[in-house]
């Protein structure tokens, strides 16, 4: 096939994706066509866990180091603010929209595509091609699942929209459950203890609280308060106030170091939801970054989380289209970009000595 045609079936099967609804954990129907069209499309013979699949490159050998080309299947929920059918891909000047077009539709497709070009040439690594589910969610039943089932990664090249820009550092997240405990009492007199005055000291303290250790790619780490729950009525005293916190670190903190030390930081009970999505990143000098800035490509740090942050092992993100557009209404991404990215891929990963 040539460039033109592996766009326009890589486009085809986009088109197909964005008209089955998969939202996270919500994904078996996109799964099965997926299995489809890796099966009588492309030849493969596809493994299943649940609703992630994979494939092998023919000629594995034991010994040789395993590169994982990765992409997820799902999507999060449609926003509100759709004017068109999210669900229903639309073609237009050269753009297609809908639901996963650019998060995380264009990558998948493009990295199959790379992988049957790529696997059709003797290559010095065992290649696996793996589309995971529950990513938007960093669900037990994605990627965690597969990972021991496969042969173990030396890397991993994760699609995301990144402009195909390698990032080669990602943030971590920890989210936290935060609530601060007064007394109740009568609003008119003066008695009980506000547990909103009391919660309000610890989320002036998230706000203002300046970690010393900054990352060159990622900046500080960011603590942001995004939901508070208090009070039942006007005239009571509230004696519990509640609220959330976004966490996220940089590759300096380890999620339950960090969580330890604001323990000690503030009078509110501090509960963390998970400590498994820790920040991730890759050594500069690794040779799937240096193939990269070698091709053109300008190493940064991505603000946003992905399956990297579930993978014991090094792994860098890139892929079509640009992160401002995922979970937006209106998402779109460009069928040059697909194309491009294919290629990009492919000059990226053939003969490359991992």
């Amino acid at each position: 096939m040539d460039k033109e045609q592996l766009k326009n079936q890589a486009v085809g099967w986009l088109c197909q994706l964005i008209g089955t609804p998969r939202i996270s954990r919500e994904e078996a129907e996109a799964a099965n066509l997926l299995e489809k069209v890796m099966t009588r499309d492309c030849g493969l013979q596809v493994s299943r866990q649940g609703n992630n699949l994979w494939t092998t490159a023919p000629g594995f050998l034991e010994g040789r180091p395993t590169l994982l080309l990765n992409a997820h299947i799902d999507t999060v929920r449609p926003v509100s603010g759709w004017e068109r059918n999210p669900f229903e891909p639309r073609r237009e000047g050269g753009l297609i929209y809908g639901l996963g077009s650019n998060d995380d539709g264009a990558s998948l497709v493009a990295l199959l595509q790379a992988f049957r070009v790529l696997s059709r040439r003797e290559q010095p690594y065992n290649l696996v091609f793996l589309a995971s589910a529950e990513e938007e969610v960093s669900g037990s039943g994605g990627i965690t699942s597969v990972l021991p089932l496969l042969p173990a990664p030396a890397v991993a090249l994760v699609g995301e929209p990144t402009g195909m820009q390698p990032a080669i550092a990602e943030r971590g997240l920890m989210v936290l459950d935060v609530t601060a405990h007064g007394r109740a009492g009568h609003a008119a007199r003066e008695e009980g203890d506000n547990a909103i005055y009391r919660a309000m000291d610890d989320m002036q303290w998230f706000r203002t609280h300046q970690w010393p250790l900054v990352s060159p790619l990622l900046g500080p780490v960011k603590m942001t308060v995004t939901v508070v729950q208090a009070g039942t009525q006007h005239n009571v005293i509230p004696d519990c106030c509640r609220f959330t916190v976004d966490v996220r670190t940089n590759e300096h903190y380890r999620n339950e170091a960090l969580y330890d030390l604001i323990c000690q930081q503030v009078r509110s009970e501090v509960v963390a939801r998970s400590f498994r999505l820790n920040s991730s990143r890759i050594d500069p000098a690794h040779p799937l970054v240096r193939r990269a800035v070698a091709l053109g490509g300008e190493p940064f740090g991505s603000p946003t989380l992905s399956d990297q942050a579930l993978m014991p092992f090094p792994s860098m993100k890139m892929g079509p289209g640009q992160s401002s557009r995922s979970h937006t209404a209106g998402e779109f991404i460009a069928e040059s970009e697909i194309e491009g990215a294919i290629g990009q891929y492919v000059s990226l990963l053939d003969g490359l000595e991992i």
